[in-house]
C-alpha cells in the first residue's frame, strides 16, 4: 500500500506484504519511482516457505523446480551438487529475448509485481531476494528486456529472466538517468549485491504473469483518462457541427442502463450546459434537422461500452493482484504443488477486449473529425476547415493521419489470445499470448491519443469558427488550453508540430483537467 511520512515533501513509499498491491501502487513504482519496501510480515512469510523448501532440497524423492529440471527436462534428478548451476542456467538460458527494448515503466511494474508475489510467501525464496528486487527498484536500475521472448503461458519467461539476470550481476540495464550499462559494472555503485540462486529461486522469478498484468494496469489507467477524453472530443464536436444534446438527456438513458451509457450522456450533459451555440438552434421551428449522424448521436452508447468493457478488466485485474502466481507453490499447510495457474488467458482475453474497444473508440471518433471537414455535412463550416479553401487544405490531412492511426487499430485489435504456439517440446501445448496482447495493446492506446487529440484540435477550430458565438464554457477552457501550444484558425501552416502538441495535452490529462476546471470531476 502507499505510504506518506508526515513531512509531505517525503517520497511516496509502497510497502510490499501487507496485503495486494493497489493500481496506484503500481503506477506510482512504474511512472513516478516510488520507493517500495519489503514488510516484516512479508520476510516472515518468506523465511517459513523457504524452510519447506529446504526440507524437500534433502529428500531423495525429486521434487518438481527444487530437484528437477524443468519443462519438458523435468523428468531428470539433479543431484544436489549442481543445482546451483542449474538455477543460473534457466536464467541465463531463459533471458533469451529479442527485439526493441520494453519500456522502463513496463519493466518498473513487472519488477514490482513480481516482489509482491515473492512476498506472499508461497514461492519458497529468500528475502534476500526480495530485498536485491526492491533495491533495483530503489536505484532506478532497470534491467533491459527486449519485444519478444514471452507466450504468456510458464509465466513471461524471457521477460522476467532478464529481470533476474540483473540481481545475479549479469546482463545489462539502464540507470535512472537512462544510460545502458553492463549490470556487474552499476551494481557496486548503489551498493547492491549480485545474488547466487540456490533450489527453486530461479523458478520463482520467472513463473508469473506479471508483465503483462503491469501492461493491463497501466492500459486501464489511460483508457480511464482516455474514456474521459472521448466525450469531452464528444461534447465539443456535437457543438461545433450544430447537433443537439437532447438525446443525452437522463431520462433517455435510463431506458438502457448500462453504467458505462449513463456515465458517457452525464458527462456530455455537463460539458454542453451553457452554450451559446447550442442554444442558437435549439428552436426546433429553425432547426429542420430531427437527427444527428450516429458518430454524434451514439457516443455514450459506444464510449459508454468502452467503459464497462474497462471496468470488467479492472476487475480481472484485481483479482491477478490478490494472486500468487508460481509453479510450484508452497501452500499454506507446507505443501510443495504443481499447477497451472500461471497460464495468462484471463488476463490476455481482457487485454484483446480493451484493444477492439481502442479501435472502435477511435474509428467513432475519427467520423466526426471527417464531418467538420465535409461541406455537406458540416452545417455551414468552410470546406476542410480551411481559411481560403482551394488556397489552403485546413485539416484535409490531418483527417487522413487519423485514418491511417484508425486502420492500424483495426489491426491491432485482432486477438492474440485467439492463437497458441506449442511449445517446449509440447509439454507446454497451450498458451495465451497475453504478453503480445498487452504490446499491442500499448500501440493501440498510443493510436487512440492521437486520434482523440486531432478530434479535439479540429473541433476546437471549428468551435472557434463560429464566432461570434461561443461555445460552452468547457469548451472554452479546452481550447485556451490547446491555444497555449497552438494557434487558431488561419492560413495553413506547419500542422505536425500543432498535433504532437495536442497529443501532449491529451496525454499529460491537461485536456481533461481544463474541462474539469469548469465543471468539477468527470467519469
Amino acid at each position: 500500500m502507499l505510504r506518506r511520512g508526515c513531512n509531505t515533501s517525503m517520497a511516496i513509499e509502497v510497502e510490499i506484504g501487507t496485503g495486494p498491491v493497489s493500481f496506484d501502487d503500481v503506477v506510482a513504482v512504474a511512472r513516478h519511482q516510488a520507493a517500495v519496501r519489503l514488510s516484516d510480515s512479508a520476510r516472515s512469510a518468506m523465511a517459513a516457505s523457504r524452510a519447506v523448501v529446504q526440507g524437500l532440497a534433502a529428500d531423495t524423492i525429486p521434487h518438481y523446480g527444487v530437484s528437477t529440471g524443468f519443462g519438458a527436462l523435468a523428468t531428470r534428478h539433479i543431484p544436489a551438487e549442481s543445482r546451483t548451476q542449474l538455477q543460473r542456467s534457466l536464467i541465463r538460458s531463459h533471458a533469451a529475448g529479442s527485439g526493441p527494448e520494453v519500456e522502463t515503466e513496463v519493466v518498473r511494474a513487472l519488477m514490482l509485481l513480481r516482489l509482491s508475489t515473492l512476498a506472499t510467501g508461497h514461492t519458497g525464496v529468500r528475502p534476500v531476494i526480495a530485498d536485491t528486487y526492491a533495491a533495483l527498484l530503489n536505484a532506478g536500475l532497470t534491467p533491459v528486456v527486449h519485444e519478444y521472448g514471452s507466450l504468456g503461458c510458464s509465466g513471461d519467461l524471457a521477460p522476467l529472466a532478464h529481470c533476474a539476470l540483473a540481481i545475479m550481476g549479469e546482463g545489462e540495464l539502464r540507470d535512472r538517468y537512462g544510460v545502458r550499462r553492463h549490470t556487474a559494472d552499476a551494481l557496486p555503485e548503489y551498493g547492491i549485491e549480485p545474488v547466487e540462486l540456490v533450489e527453486k529461486e530461479g523458478l520463482a522469478l520467472i513463473n508469473g504473469t506479471d508483465g503483462m498484468l503491469g501492461m493491463l494496469i497501466l492500459a486501464i489507467t489511460d483508457l480511464r483518462r482516455l474514456l474521459i477524453t472521448a466525450d469531452l472530443a464528444t461534447s465539443m464536436s456535437v457543438e461545433g457541427l450544430l447537433g443537439t444534446d437532447d438525446v443525452f438527456a437522463d431520462d433517455l438513458q435510463r431506458l438502457r442502463p448500462h453504467p458505462g451509457q449513463s456515465i458517457s450522456a452525464g458527462n456530455l450533459r455537463r460539458l454542453m450546459a451553457d452554450s451559446p451555440i447550442r442554444e442558437s438552434h435549439r428552436d426546433p421551428a429553425a432547426c429542420t434537422r430531427v437527427q444527428d449522424a450516429y458518430s454524434l448521436r451514439c457516443a455514450p452508447q459506444v464510449n459508454g461500452a468502452a467503459r464497462d468493457t474497462v471496468d470488467h478488466a479492472e476487475t480481472v485485474a484485481l483479482r491477478e493482484l490478490a494472486s500468487a502466481i508460481d509453479n510450484p507453490v508452497v501452500t499454506d499447510d507446507g505443501r510443495v504443488e504443481s499447477n497451472g495457474n500461471f497460464h495468462g488467458a484471463p488476463i490476455a482475453y481482457v487485454l484483446d477486449f480493451l484493444a477492439i474497444v481502442t479501435a472502435d473508440v477511435a474509428s467513432m471518433s475519427e467520423r466526426r473529425t471527417d464531418r467538420f471537414l465535409d461541406k455537406a455535412r458540416s452545417n455551414g463550416l468552410p470546406p476542410f476547415l480551411a481559411d481560403d479553401p482551394g488556397v489552403d487544405s485546413g485539416h484535409m490531412i490531418a483527417q487522413y493521419t487519423q485514418a491511417a492511426i484508425v486502420s492500424e487499430l483495426k489491426r491491432l485489435a485482432n486477438p492474440a489470445s485467439a492463437d497458441s504456439i506449442p511449445s517446449s517440446a509440447m509439454q507446454e501445448d497451450h498458451v495465451s499470448m497475453g504478453w503480445s496482447a498487452a504490446r499491442k495493446l500499448r500501440r493501440a492506446i498510443d493510436g487512440l491519443t492521437r486520434v482523440l487529440a486531432i478530434e479535439l484540435l479540429t473541433a476546437a477550430r471549428g468551435l472557434e469558427l463560429r464566432a461570434p458565438l461561443d461555445p460552452s464554457p468547457a469548451s472554452r477552457a479546452v481550447i485556451s488550453e490547446l491555444r497555449k501550444h497552438t494557434q487558431g484558425p488561419g492560413p495553413d501552416r506547419f500542422l505536425a508540430p500543432e498535433i504532437e502538441a495536442a497529443v501532449s495535452v491529451v496525454a499529460e490529462g491537461r485536456a481533461v483537467a481544463a474541462a474539469q476546471g469548469v465543471v468539477g470531476e468527470l467519469g
